[in-house]
């Protein structure tokens, strides 16, 4: 059975048992600040759970996608973990409790297949429950019929969950099938856990805990405002136990990955046994973590994560990069994820659709990936060899531990790597001195964790406000003002009733015009006004769903709880904001229409007179691109179309082809943005204009990179627009008068001074060139004999012109005794960095030496040129004379 219908008959199991469908969450935990990613089926219900938001329904079930990544170096080494799992879930919210939720998690996994079930052997399930959990007994011995010997009870450890930070708990009871002798012992889950594996976990949610130090140590701190089922199957468990397999690495969804990775590599899997009998073998190892990576990769990068250096996209990076170097260690060199990543989409579709259609932007992320980490590759490569050569040299037989820290964390070169190369050179590495560096990364790392995990306790003042007053009216659609009474006020965090002049608070009003800030939108800016008091908003946001936030400054007066005030939006603020808000959609679809259906946004910013939008490309535009997609964005401003705002359900939404931005949650309904029909259409919240003309003029100010396979593209709008404008022809006519020509001449007048400078370098790098080549006969005669070869290793003066480089190596190679062999190098410092050029003459070719392979040698691979003339560069400009080193050692150590 495949995994996608076992997928299916779980949701239709319990779709026909009263649940509504919920769709999974996208992968990045974007609403809840304990987490990076949705680590479990039950996150999105978290609020439901705790009682702070209202459940929309009784009975939910849902696949949820998840991320695990604490262990990410762990991956791989046993068949058991991953860090992308799908978690099938049924979930009630102080609906049904034990009674129901047992028997439909029996009924779906033994009835028949042709009933819709799962067809399990009865007699191979086993439950276990909590310890004093009698109810629970009960109910799997009397109601469903399992016998007591094939009940187990456990402790805290195994049958009591919770996230493990403070949230909700309970205990459990889980499902365990017996897979036979082969797999190990006989007796149950309390003597094996192969043989016996989990497939099912019930979680009776009933509790509330706080902050604990592990699993089994934290108080509980209450009972929930209802009792609640949230149970968890593993998709990736149940599918290898129907399709009969070992584990997860063997399913259908994952499998086709390993066999792509045999064939780019010639490995095999499995065929091959480790020496110690507990580990598997390195190749099975690299196998497993390709196969995992790949298909993380694309499941995150389908969510809207793009790879980067902090938060999620670092996690991506990471990913991605133990992929690319596993299957180089395997032994192939070309480019792999053009390779495997159609394999994991072609696995994943059936059941996420969405990863072919959009495979496109997906594809454009991990190839660029791809390409920047193996230039990482390389250059880490080159700066290992040279720290080594320097190690070397000065008689030291370990690497320092900081080196390799270094090379890991700036360069993201792993640390298997630098040991295996150092090894190849005859030298150890700090190892200890490098896991002590890491350490404190670590250290800091679960520091600024911890500072996460305090998000719920400090969201605890604003759900006060929610539970105790209910949604804020926001009337931001609608109007510019309003009158309100403060509900609350916080200062740093704690609730205060009073604020006098100066002070700075958060205040939340019972009503507000406000604008909050969200969908890439900054907040409005305004006044509360009351009796004798004024105060200026500064900030606006939504800490908690349906409730509004204000930060303010007190100007005059006194702000008391249960004040009646009057709150006013800066009204050329609100216009402002209006016009680059709907600006960034015309120019989102300018985009789409100059460079196709690809170039997609992923995040924005706009504030008034400015905007600015990241989209999925690869490469700079060039400026007649640039002009075009200001050229149509303004045509639309001039077109004068009309912008409406609708709320419908989000399917019809999709069936329209509204854009949503990748990484963004949406409600069922959802508001669509329309400018001109579906010329733009995107689930919006901001607020826009009428219609096209209000936006004003447009101008186009940057585009530059912001990651791999990601660009930014900056614009003025309105008034701003204007000014930059005005600015720029102000500039020009400055310009056309220092240059003493009308303005429509200028740019022929800097192209005749651009030329007038170039000849003139030309004369300076003539004089320089001469300069340089006076010591070309001194430099010859100086030769160092080394095994036979006359060896010349010359730095440039800094500055010197590549050309003159070459030509040094040349003149002074001119100057060696033909009949002698041989090498000159000859290096040159510029911008901070060091290039070497080395010219071999034709005795030194038939004794077996080769200009280029010298510099290949001596650059760990990179640099280019024939047998006779070679160059490369581009190591740090204190690396030149190593590399002069590296050069004659490589001409010693010949053949």
């Amino acid at each position: 059975m495949r995994t996608a219908e076992i997928k299916r008959r779980f949701l239709a199991h319990f779709e026909a048992n009263g649940h509504t469908v919920v769709p999974s969450a996208p992968l990045p935990a974007i609403d809840d600040p304990n987490l990076l990613f949705i680590n479990a089926g039950m996150v999105q219900f978290v609020p439901y759970f705790l009682g702070q938001q209202a459940a929309p329904w009784k009975r939910a079930v849902s696949v949820q996608k998840c991320i695990r990544t604490p262990d990410i170096d762990e991956v791989g080494k046993t068949s058991r973990h991953g860090t992308f799992f799908q978690m099938n879930g049924n979930f009630s919210f102080g609906d049904y409790f034990k009674a129901e939720a047992i028997p439909m998690a029996w009924e779906l996994l033994t009835k028949s297949l042709d009933q819709g079930g799962y067809g399990l052997d009865p007699e191979s399930l086993w439950a276990t429950v909590y310890l004093d959990d009698d109810e629970a007994i009960d109910i799997w011995h009397h109601t469903v019929g399992l016998p007591m010997d094939r009940i187990v009870r456990r402790g805290k450890k195994d049958n009591y969950w919770s996230m493990g930070i403070p949230g909700p708990c309970g205990p459990c009871s889980e499902i365990f099938i017996d897979r036979g002798p082969s797999y190990g012992r006989e007796g149950g889950p309390e003597v094996d856990e192969d043989r016996y594996m989990e497939i099912w976990n019930n979680v009776f949610m009933q509790y509330e805990r706080g902050p604990g130090t592990d699993k089994e140590n934290f108080p509980i701190l209450g009972e929930l405002p209802a009792r609640n089922i949230d149970t968890g199957m593993g998709l990736e468990r149940i599918a290898s136990v129907l399709q009969g397999v070992d584990n997860l690495y063997e399913i259908d969804e994952v499998r086709p990955l390993i066999e792509k990775a045999e064939e780019l590599t010639g490995k095999r899997y499995g065929a091959s046994k480790s020496h110690v009998a507990s580990e598997s073998h390195p190749d099975d190892v690299r196998l497993r973590v390709i196969a995992d990576h790949v298909r993380t990769g694309l499941m995150l990068i389908g969510d809207g994560v793009t790879p980067g250096n902090e938060g999620r996209g670092y996690v991506l990076r990471r990913i991605l990069r133990r992929a690319i170097r596993s299957i180089r260690l395997l032994g192939f060199e070309g480019q792999a994820m053009p390779h495997l990543m159609p394999v994991a989409r072609d696995c994943m579709a059936p059941s996420y659709p969405e990863v072919a259609s959009d495979y496109d932007r997906i594809a454009r992320y991990a190839y660029a990936e791809e390409d920047a980490f193996l230039s990482t590759l390389r250059q880490g490569t080159t700066i290992l060899d040279l720290a080594l050569t320097e190690t070397k040299s000065a008689g030291g037989e370990k690497l320092a531990g900081s080196k390799a820290f270094q090379l890991h964390d700036t360069f993201g070169f792993p640390i298997d790597l630098t040991l295996e190369i150092a090894s190849e050179q005859g030298l150890s590495v700090d190892v200890e001195g490098f896991k002590a560096l890491m350490l404190e990364q670590r250290t800091r790392a679960k520091a600024d964790a911890a500072a996460r995990k305090s998000g719920h306790a400090d969201l605890s003042a604003f759900r006060s406000v929610l539970d105790e007053h209910g949604p804020t009216d926001w009337v931001a659609y609608t109007t510019l003002e309003s009158d309100a009474t403060i509900l609350a006020m916080l200062k740093e965090g704690l609730p205060t009733r009073h604020a006098a002049p100066g002070e700075v608070v958060t205040v939340i009003l019972d009503r507000t015009p406000f604008y909050a800030e969200s969908g890439g939108q900054d907040s409005d800016a305004g006044r509360l006004v009351g009796t004798d008091v004024e105060a200026e908003v500064l900030d606006v946001q939504r800490p908690v769903k349906k409730l509004v936030s204000h930060q303010v400054r007190v100007l005059h007066g006194e702000l008391h709880v249960g004040q009646k005030v009057h709150a006013a939006v800066d009204k050329e603020w609100r216009i402002g904001a209006r016009q680059a808000h709907s600006g960034t959609h015309v120019v989102h679809a300018a985009l789409r229409q100059v460079l196709g259906p690809a170039a997609l946004q992923s995040g924005s910013y706009n504030r008034p007179g400015y905007l600015r939008l990241d989209f999925s490309w690869r490469g700079a535009l060039s400026p007649e691109t640039r002009s075009e997609i200001e050229e149509v964005s303004n045509l639309a401003v001039r077109s004068d179309l009309l912008v409406t705002a609708n709320v419908m359900p989000i399917a019809k939404a999709k069936d329209l082809g509204a854009i949503a931005l990748f990484g963004e949650t949406y409600d069922e309904d959802v508001r669509v943005v329309e400018i001109g029909g579906e010329w733009s259409r995107e689930l919006c919240g901001g607020t826009h204009v009428e219609r096209s003309a209000q936006i004003g003029p447009m101008a186009v100010t940057g585009e530059s990179s912001v990651g791999a396979g990601s660009r930014r593209i900056e614009a003025v709008v309105g008034h701003e627009a204007f000014r930059y404008l005005a600015r720029e022809r102000d500039l020009v006519l400055r310009l056309a008068e220092l240059f003493r020509v009308p303005s429509d001449q200028l740019g022929d007048r800097v192209a005749q001074m651009m030329a007038q400078f170039k000849d003139t370098e030309k004369e300076l790098e003539k004089l320089r060139a001469q300069m340089v080549l006076a010591n070309s006969g001194g430099l010859a005669a100086g030769a160092k004999d080394v095994r036979g070869v006359a060896y010349v290793g010359a730095e440039a003066p800094e500055g010197t012109g590549a050309n003159d480089v070459r030509t040094l190596a040349q003149d002074v190679r001119g100057k060696i005794d033909p009949k002698r062999p041989a090498v000159v190098a000859v290096t040159a410092r510029a911008n901070g960095k060091a290039s070497i050029v080395i010219a071999v003459n034709a005795a030194a070719k038939i004794a077996g030496l080769s200009a280029g392979e010298l510099v290949k040698g001596a650059l760990s691979g990179k640099g280019g040129g024939n047998a006779d003339l070679a160059q490369g560069g581009g190591v740090p400009a204190d690396q030149a004379a190593a590399l002069l080193l590296a050069v004659e050692k490589l001409v010693a150590e010949r053949p």
